[in-house]
């Protein structure tokens, strides 16, 4: 038997057209022995990172001994007198290594391109719609980057229907590249079925000029006898073959044998016939409705074996592939954007630690402390060593920005707080000497991982503020993340009713049947609902088919990747353009209607890659805030610095403890108000307490935290000094800080 690596492979980022997840599709191939497979999602790479990461893990158990092994092997390939025992210990160590090699599952990221007809910036009329199918892989590193621009200039420059490079980007950007003529939406397949074999001809010279020996001819065989799969597919392709096989001998052109996998398994098609009913709005009894052979299931290598018998050397070529393409790494250390500084500074470092202390001396007073110079020092040395004064500086240049702009900024959120060098910058306004709070928290050498400064602007402010950041750093370096939107249960269950024609009321109540929990299960699928709900395991086996059938195949559309959004806040600020690093694509913004840049990996997993990702949140608190000042000052004439008000104020107090406290953020649900009115707070650590405890678990101490507050019930310490961090609030410890500061006083 012939080994065979699938090459053309659609996951189900192939939106509502692949069914495949990647972890079942790298599954079957290591289960059937293949060394590698290729992911190639129609007009997109949303799915690459997540490919590469899977592959990635599962080579960890081998990746770790081939290190290891490597590293010792170098050391004794140095000596120059080796004893006996160290050469068979080399011969030894060189057999492990080609046999930790051997074991590697190579991932192959690839895209099914569409490469327009004439150019990618025609787009008058139907004939530039689309364009002709392309398989490209990426052999190298320095094919991955040409791949990655290409996909996202076919999406910034080339979207007509969908998005199309054009040749002129293939010759651009041909270097490590790997290019087969895909199906039958393919240039040298249409021009077959056209009868246009000149044109065809010219096609094959041209790719085989630029591309040499990695451009190969791409054969597939969907033979079907299901009388309700597409019938026309086969015959075409039998057709189209023939041509094929003699324009491979006539040019010196190598076939290779493929199918145009979409889902995993043969017991898949139904589901994904559904799912093609959902993506095109047809009902599954529609007679007109676009139908697929159902042999795009990823077949085994006998399978292949078994239908490409005549033609054995299409299959060598698909290992022949594998083999060119190289083991590389799509991830990066951190690329800090370049921040401008004035000259007179010899670096960022430099330039931070001279805003630092600028703004130091405003927030401290000229004369610093011991403690608060040592505060400083410490974190000013922390950030230089791991890189990141350039993001600092980035920051607060956005903030400063903002300010200037009359923008509203939040006083700051999260573990930013605990870095006194973030309030000096003026990017957070809380003192974290004065309230005990830990730089740790939020940069730790033995834990390196990026900063993480969220920052709030008011609602109509954040948009002014993105567009000066894209101003500054220019519109091909700054992009919003991608996220990806999945068929839930409930939504699944009434997608497939719809081309089930189930009527509506059944799948209402269908869908109520599902519970929000089912005890002792953190998730749960729609197998489990059934298994849990009476009622729904009875539709189940129901005799109506159309109810037995939808939810039979919700279960396998469940969690299927549906549709694209574009990430709250999560905004990349790149150091090169951002397509240079990872693929963009577009998205509209839903407030001005414009286009905007969009990575195509999300933002889970965007920082591997080397890019810096930063949150900008819009907070409609801060615009009623704003609105409130502007009031105030219409009707009294007097201007207020919230950022100046006294905390201690009595008359704010009362409010809160007779739980008014609508509009105020974080403090305004009926619970909340509920347990101020008990709690009767009076100083400000009371309330911060209580946004720490209303929480899922921290809540079931809020009522001893209002009896030792009221007097009710005593203050204790399990070991007298604890008290110095626990006694604001009242002995029990509420924050992650307080633990950390415990653990070290007690130590």
């Amino acid at each position: 038997m012939k080994p065979f690596v699938h090459l053309h492979v659609h996951t189900q980022y192939s939106m509502l057209d692949g069914q495949a997840s990647i972890d079942s599709l790298i599954e079957k191939a290591q289960n059937d022995g293949m060394p590698a497979i290729a992911i190639t999602d129609h007009g997109n790479m949303f799915g690459v990172k997540e490919f590469f990461n899977k592959v990635n893990k599962k080579n960890s158990k081998f990746t770790g001994t081939l290190k290891d092994c490597e590293k010792e092997l170098n050391i004794l390939k140095d000596k120059e007198i080796l004893t006996p025992e160290e050469e068979e210990r080399i011969t030894k160590l060189t057999e492990k290594i080609a046999e930790c090699k051997a074991s590697l599952f190579k991932p192959i990221i690839g895209c099914e391109c569409y490469c327009a007809r004439t150019n990618r910036f025609d787009k008058d009329g139907k004939e530039h719609l689309s364009g002709y199918h392309l398989i490209v892989l990426a052999k190298n590193f320095q094919g991955y980057k040409n791949l990655i621009k290409m996909v996202s200039l076919s999406w910034t420059e080339g979207f007509y229907g969908r998005p199309r490079i054009d040749k002129e980007l293939l010759e651009r950007y041909h270097e490590g590249l790997i290019v087969s003529s895909a199906c039958l939406g393919g240039e040298i397949p249409q021009h077959i079925m056209k009868g246009r074999l000149e044109e065809a001809d010219k096609s094959i010279q041209w790719f085989k000029n630029l591309f040499g020996d990695d451009y190969y001819l791409e054969m597939q065989r969907h033979e079907t006898h299901d009388p309700l799969a597409d019938q026309t597919t086969f015959p075409k392709q039998q057709e189209v073959n023939k041509v094929l096989i003699e324009l491979a001998r006539k040019h010196g052109v190598k076939l290779i044998a493929t199918n145009d996998v979409h889902f995993a398994n043969e017991e898949d098609a139904e589901a994904h016939d559904r799912l093609i009913c959902l993506s095109t709005g047809k009902d599954l009894d529609d007679p007109d409705r676009m139908r697929y052979s159902k042999q795009e299931w990823m077949k085994t290598t006998a399978q292949m074996n078994q239908i490409f018998a005549d033609i054995p050397e299409a299959l060598d070529n698909t290992l022949e592939i594998a083999n060119k393409v190289e083991f590389y790494s799509i991830d990066h250390k951190a690329l800090m954007p370049d921040f401008p500084i004035p000259p007179e500074f010899q670096d960022d470092d430099d330039y931070l630690r001279h805003l630092t202390y600028v703004g130091a001396e405003k927030k401290y007073g000229e004369n610093l402390n011991d403690e608060v110079r040592e505060r400083i020092d410490f974190e000013l040395g922390v950030i230089k060593g791991m890189g990141f004064p350039g993001y600092f500086l980035i920051v607060q240049d956005f903030i400063a920005a903002a300010r200037k702009m009359g923008v509203a900024v939040g006083p700051g959120r999260g573990s930013a707080a605990g870095s006194a060098v973030a309030y000096c910058l003026g990017i957070t306004d809380i003192d974290p000497i004065k309230y005990d709070l830990l730089f740790e928290r939020f940069l730790n050498p033995d834990r390196i991982s990026m900063p993480d400064i969220d920052v709030d602007f008011d609602d109509d402010g954040r948009g002014e503020v993105l567009r000066w950041v894209t101003e500054k750093y220019g519109k091909d370096r700054v992009a919003h993340i991608i996220t990806y939107g999945t068929m839930a249960t409930k939504s699944a269950i009434k997608d497939v009713a719809r081309v089930q024609k189930l009527p509506l009321s059944e799948s209402n109540r269908l869908a109520k049947l599902v519970p929000d929990k089912i005890p002792d299960m953190k998730k749960f699928k729609l197998k489990d609902a059934i298994e849990y709900v009476p009622e729904l395991k009875e539709a189940a086996r129901s005799s109506d088919p159309a109810m037995r059938d939808t939810l039979k195949y919700a279960q396998m559309l469940e969690g299927n990747v549906r549709n694209t959004g574009v990430h709250a806040c999560g905004i990349i600020i790149g150091k090169y353009d951002i397509s240079d690093v990872v693929p963009v694509s577009t998205a509209k913004d839903k407030d001005t209607g414009e286009e905007m840049l969009v990575t195509q990996y999300e933002g889970s997993v965007i920082e591997d890659t080397g890019l810096i990702k930063m949150d900008f949140l819009g907070l409609k608190t801060l615009s009623i805030i704003k609105e409130a000042i502007e009031n105030v000052q219409l009707t009294t004439g007097k201007r207020i610095d919230i950022d100046t008000i006294d905390i201690e104020d009595e008359k704010t107090y009362d409010l809160y403890s007779k739980g008014k406290t609508t509009g105020t953020f974080q403090f305004e649900s009926a619970g909340m108000q509920k347990y101020l009115k008990e709690l009767q707070p009076t100083k400000f650590e009371d309330l911060i307490a209580m946004n720490a405890l209303y929480r899922p678990g921290p809540m079931d101490y809020i009522p001893s935290f209002i009896a030792r507050k009221n007097g009710s019930e005593p203050i204790t310490y399990d070991i007298p000094i604890m008290e110095r961090y626990l006694k604001d609030t009242y002995g029990i410890t509420v924050y992650q800080e307080q633990v950390m500061l415990l653990s070290r006083l007690l130590a």
